[in-house]
């Protein structure tokens, strides 16, 4: 058993302002006990292809600096959301994973782009500045191994299959969802990850600014191997907690037990290319 904690930051344009606040409620989460803390996907730029060259950083970079002393300090698992990262010519939306001795285990570049067109609602394209990350991203905790995704990724049931498939009984999924697809499938995602998988799937948004040109939907949570929500943030600012119960994932496993029922001789979901 362990704590999560999903920090929901209110992301302004002011670059120095987003990582002052995500030092301070990460240190608010440790101090609450949770182990692992995840930030939101963007949280230190304004979400919109305007933006990301704008506010983009090589990795390491001020940013990741932030984050890399905030898991040192507090002692804890950081998954730093993610930020516009700048390689060469190139700009991905990548998530930084710290241990709590500041070293980086893992950077996931979001693998599948956000483009979307919703006749009269929204139409988004991520790949108009955006190139796609290559790699599967887990990494090991003392608690348990962890699956990453990022926002659209959730999207695709086989990501979060082979993360399950090769031992991970969390996954975190920064993310931030809109006003159109936020309401319409958000929860729903998370739950069918969970329950497919029966893993816990945790969930960071931005806090809901609808003053924003893209505003997000918030509600980040955490839900469980059954497929409940255990926690749910509202729009605004927040901190949420939950516990990660690692006999319970168990419990639920034997009871229900798909994992060793699957019909291998029938079907298979395999990765390509490892991370």
């Amino acid at each position: 058993l362990f704590s999560l904690a999903v920090v929901q930051l209110r992301v302004s344009k002011i670059k120095a302002d987003n990582l002052g606040r995500a030092q301070k409620l990460v240190k608010e989460a440790a101090g609450q006990g949770a182990k692992v803390v995840v930030l939101p996907e963007c949280f230190n730029s304004p979400y919109g292809t305007g933006f990301f060259a704008e506010y983009a950083e090589k990795i390491p970079g001020e940013s990741t600096r932030v984050l890399s002393e905030a898991a040192r300090d507090c002692g804890v698992y950081l998954v730093g959301g993610s930020i516009p990262e700048k390689d060469g010519e190139k700009l991905y939306n990548t998530c930084s994973v710290f241990g709590p001795d500041g070293k980086l285990l893992v950077k996931h570049r979001k693998i599948h782009l956000f483009d979307i067109d919703v006749p009269g609602k929204i139409r988004f394209q991520e790949s108009e500045t955006l190139s796609p990350g290559n790699r599967l991203s887990m990494f090991e905790t003392p608690f348990c191994k962890v699956g990453v995704g990022i926002c659209y990724d959730i999207r695709f049931a086989e990501l979060a299959h082979i993360y399950a498939k090769k031992g991970c009984q969390l996954l975190v999924y920064p993310g931030a969802f809109n006003m159109t697809t936020g309401p319409a499938h958000w929860e729903l995602l998370q739950r069918g990850r969970a329950v497919d998988n029966q893993v816990y799937v945790a969930t960071a948004s931005p806090a809901r600014d609808e003053s924003a040109s893209y505003v997000a939907w918030g509600h980040s949570s955490v839900v469980n191997p059954w497929g409940e929500v255990i926690v749910k943030a509202g729009p605004e600012e927040s901190v949420v907690y939950a516990d990660i119960d690692l006999q319970y994932l168990a419990d639920v496993r034997q009871q229900i037990p798909i994992t060793t029922q699957r019909r291998n001789d029938l079907y298979s979901v395999n990765s390509v290319q490892e991370g």
